[in-house]
């Protein structure tokens, strides 16, 4: 595949064994945004065709073609020549090639704390459910509809929080003990309201 300006356009030049053929870079599946910056860059070496032939414009053109070269073929996946639009001068981009991350071999798991753990969740559900209960009880004796209402209300407010700590690694254990009291919470709310 090569890559040359022609007219006001960039396009894309390629054997498809039939022959040579010229395609639009907005009919590749190369993004919008390269496929535009292509055509920009080729807009740019027209104006420098037609004006003055600087040496300043004429290095930063050909610069920005050959970074725009090294993009469509790290998209691509296939090495792409690039020809330059004021010096006529061929060079070949290679696509990056894809470095696999070592496998570390040295980790070392930690033990899941569970005494720790369960300490932690066991005090975080005591206060959670002391203070669904409380507020329970508070609530029952303005009205019993109170009482379900507040259940709903708090484990509405928590629950969200529960559910994005359920993987972090401390919090876990946090979440829970607030689980657990929103659960037994709403086991003793029957003997709240029907006592």
């Amino acid at each position: 595949m090569q890559l040359r300006a022609k007219d006001d356009r960039a396009v894309l030049i390629g054997d498809d064994g039939t022959g040579e053929r010229e395609v639009d870079p907005h009919t590749l599946a190369i993004g919008g945004d390269l496929s535009t910056a292509l055509h920009e860059w080729a807009k740019v070496v027209s104006a420098v065709r037609r004006g003055d032939q600087d040496d300043q414009a004429a290095d930063l053109v050909s610069r920005r073609g050959h970074q725009l070269a090294e993009r469509l073929a790290a998209v691509m996946g296939t090495p792409v020549s690039y020809v330059d639009p004021l010096s006529g001068e061929v060079s070949i981009v290679q696509p990056p090639e894809v470095v696999e991350a070592p496998v570390a071999e040295d980790v070392v798991v930690e033990p899941t704390p569970w005494g720790v753990g369960l300490l932690v969740a066991g005090f975080t559900g005591a206060l959670v459910l002391f203070a669904i209960i409380t507020l329970a009880v508070t609530l029952y004796e303005t009205t019993p509809l109170l009482a379900v209402a507040s259940n709903l209300v708090v484990s509405a407010g928590l629950l969200p929080s529960v559910w994005l700590a359920r993987k972090v690694p401390t919090w876990r254990w946090v979440a829970v003990g607030v689980a657990g009291g929103i659960a037994l919470g709403w086991l003793t709310l029957p003997f709240i309201v029907f006592s």
